[in-house]
C-alpha cells in the first residue's frame, strides 16, 4: 500500500493525521463534584500518576465560588540552577455547576481562578 493509498493522503506529503478526539461536550454527561474529594478524584485523570516516573509529587485541590482548581505539586528539581526537562504544565478547573473540564496555564491558584472567570464559556455555548 502506498501513501496515495491511504484516505486523505497527498503524494510526497506526509500522512494525513487521524481525526482528533470528540470534545467533552460530546461525550455525554460528565460527573459534577460536590465535594474536594470528588473533584480530586476526577482531577487524578487528567495527571499522570502521583509518584509515578515523571509524574507529580501531589495533586492539590483549591476550591472556589464556581468550581475547582486542580493543579500538580512536582518534586524539586536535583539542580534548582538547571533548566526544566519539561517545562509547562497545566491545571484544571472541573465547574460546579455542569462537571466541565477545563485545562489553564500552570498559574498560581488566584491567577488561575482570575484567568478562568474571564473566559469560561459553559460547553455547547
Amino acid at each position: 500500500m502506498t501513501e496515495s493509498d491511504h484516505t486523505g493522503s497527498t503524494p510526497g506529503l506526509p500522512p494525513t493525521p487521524p481525526p482528533l478526539p470528540p470534545e467533552a461536550a460530546d461525550a455525554g454527561p460528565r460527573p459534577v463534584p460536590t465535594s474536594e474529594a470528588e473533584a480530586l478524584e476526577i482531577g487524578r485523570q487528567h495527571y499522570p500518576e502521583v509518584g509515578s516516573p515523571g509524574g507529580p509529587s501531589a495533586l492539590y485541590v483549591h476550591e472556589f465560588d464556581i468550581g475547582y482548581l486542580i493543579h500538580a505539586g512536582w518534586p524539586a528539581p536535583e539542580d534548582p540552577t538547571a533548566p526544566p526537562t519539561a517545562p509547562g504544565g497545566s491545571n484544571i478547573v472541573i465547574n460546579k455547576a455542569n462537571g466541565d473540564v477545563t485545562p489553564l496555564p500552570n498559574f498560581p491558584p488566584e491567577a488561575a481562578v482570575e484567568l478562568y472567570h474571564s473566559s469560561y464559556r459553559p460547553s455547547g455555548s
